[in-house]
């Protein structure tokens, strides 16, 4: 339930999610997505029969060894920032599915580049409304730099609002309080947020994060790639328990619904 005094309503349309309406609440049950953790910040979220495909890192990543990327089939997928445990097989997964690829200015410049075609470049506080979805960009807090060198554009995360409900993946950023107006404009149903700490935020600032955007479950990301970021999972789920919040941490190749 939204706070007292705000009210959501869906865009025209848009069948009832269980969310509130200017009519009060729906009495409908919502629906829950499909989220996938191929591992690091690369995960898929499935929707009514869409699939949407972030950060894609993973022949890289030995933690995913296990991940067979040929098999993998995304509508759209979404790229954060430029660094290549981002978007290492960006390039082939998006030739491999014919995605259409959600990225900033810079990034899209720079696939077009590779030869890829279906781009939908955006920048901060901009929105695209895709074929089965609406997604928003939002700040992050970090750096971006492209496999080449060259400048990747500002980092971003994103608002994901399909008809069965809206979520957040924060990309990699600090702690900021530009996510206090996410729930302004959106009801989220849960959000997905980096705690490995060191280059992004950990759990505690992790579970700031959640408070700010107003959700009550986190799946965790970005954590255990690099020694850097190799986290106590028992703990940095404590911490979200001591908070009244849960955090998700599905195993590579995983698959949970929320």
């Amino acid at each position: 339930m939204p706070p007292t005094g705000r009210v959501f309503q869906l865009r025209p349309g848009w069948a009832c999610a269980g969310r509130w309406t200017k009519a009060g609440p729906c009495a409908c049950v919502e629906a829950a997505m499909k989220l996938t953790y191929f591992g690091h910040s690369c995960f898929q979220v499935e929707s009514a029969g869409k699939r949407l495909l972030f950060d894609p890192f993973i022949t890289p990543n030995p933690l995913a060894a296990g991940i067979d990327i040929a098999a993998i089939q995304a509508d759209a997928i979404l790229v954060s920032h430029g660094h290549v445990d981002h978007l290492a097989d960006l390039v082939a997964l998006a030739s491999q599915t014919g995605a259409q690829v959600v990225c900033n200015w810079e990034i899209g410049d720079w696939l077009g580049r590779q030869g890829v075609e279906n781009i939908a470049a955006m920048n901060h506080g901009g929105s695209n409304s895709l074929a089965f979805c609406r997604v928003k960009m939002t700040n992050a807090i970090h750096s971006s730099t492209l496999p080449d060198g060259s400048p990747g554009g500002n980092p971003g995360g994103y608002v994901v609002e399909f008809p069965e409900g809206s979520f957040y993946y924060a990309g990699d950023t600090a702690l900021t309080l530009d996510m206090k107006l996410i729930p302004e404009e959106f009801p989220l149903k849960f959000a997905v947020l980096p705690i490995g700490d060191h280059f992004t935020m950990g759990a505690s600032d992790a579970v700031r994060a959640a408070r700010f955007v107003e959700v009550e479950t986190v799946v965790g990301v970005h954590y255990d790639t690099f020694p850097p970021i190799v986290i106590n999972k028992q703990e940095a789920m404590e911490t979200f328990s001591k908070a009244d919040l849960t955090l998700l941490l599905p195993a590579i190749g995983g698959s949970i619904e929320i």
